[in-house]
């Protein structure tokens, strides 16, 4: 898998194949068609391409994902705070908490992981 980023549509894509899968092919082209408004040629298309790129698999028109949902976000969530924050994870969270209060359930969860980051 070269190019490890999704686009827009793809993510919108693989967000239903993470959701459904395994899934027949003609199944997700009915969802697509219900759920984002594509034809049948538009989710053939971005399907074909993300297999191409390593992302999903569709063997006897039966589709499923080789990567992991949890596995795009996190790199899609470094890329974010790399380009727009330098790198910089206080930044990112600064700004992205500068309007919004946190539950003391929300911290406390927070909390959590950063100890866990700490600890290794």
């Amino acid at each position: 898998m070269e190019d490890k980023r999704l686009f827009e549509g793809e993510y919108r894509l693989m967000d239903l194949i993470w959701e459904q899968e395994p899934i027949r092919s003609m199944d997700l082209v009915r969802l697509c068609l219900e759920r984002l408004g594509w034809k049948k040629s538009t989710c053939f298309t971005v399907l074909k391409k993300l297999a191409q790129r390593g992302f999903v698999k569709n063997e006897n028109a039966v589709v499923t994902a080789l990567v992991k949902r949890e596995e795009v976000q996190k790199r899609e969530s470094k890329a974010v705070v790399d380009k727009s924050f330098g790198g910089s994870l206080p930044a990112f969270v600064t700004a992205f908490l500068s309007d919004r209060r946190l539950t003391e359930e929300e911290a406390e969860k927070l909390r959590d992981m950063i100890n866990k980051a700490v600890e290794g």
